[in-house]
């Protein structure tokens, strides 16, 4: 297993939209997505696409356990929602890749989703909380979107800003 480094908005490669695994979940797939998890627990996160990590495929793995609790790591290979809730709920969301911005963000309050696990196995569940938020976030992240293209755009241009002011500070330290 390797820690991947993680890519920043803007970087061009996050808004491209990722290719469905074709030929079932292989060895390769499983070590992608031991490497996304561990790149993952390092940043520290709950949730990770492929693409965030320059792979363009589409796999999330995640972990909602809490601190202090025991790991429950979850893979998702090819997801798709099935359905979604007309209910909404607003939750504050970040993002690895929008490093240490945070905002409200309104999404479906529940989904119905399909994917194939780490295994290969296709199963389809219902998701609501957290685990509905992340889940969204994540998929959107497959079809090249962050959490901040939710957002007006005068939050988008304030985060990006951010993040390349951040950015020069960090090239002028190193």
């Amino acid at each position: 297993m390797a820690i991947r480094p993680i890519l920043t908005a803007p970087d061009l490669r996050l808004k491209q939209k990722s290719a469905p695994v074709e030929g079932g979940v292989t060895d390769e797939h499983r070590a992608l997505m031991d490497d996304m998890l561990e790149t993952m627990y390092e940043a520290p996160g709950i949730g990770l696409a492929a693409i965030q990590v320059g792979v363009p495929l589409r796999i999330i793995v995640m972990d909602l356990a809490r601190e202090g609790e025991e790991k429950q790591p979850r893979y998702f290979v090819n997801p798709e929602i099935l359905w979604a809730s007309e209910e909404t709920q607003p939750y504050e969301e970040g993002c690895l890749s929008v490093p240490d911005f945070y905002d409200e963000v309104e999404r479906p309050a529940r989904v119905k989703l399909r994917y194939l696990n780490y295994k290969g196995e296709q199963i389809e569940e219902d998701a609501e909380g957290l685990f509905a938020v992340c889940i969204q976030h994540e998929m959107d992240h497959l079809e090249g979107v962050l959490f901040i293209d939710h957002l007006s755009r005068l939050k988008r241009e304030n985060a990006l800003r951010k993040l390349k002011k951040a950015r020069k500070e960090a090239a002028l330290q190193a």
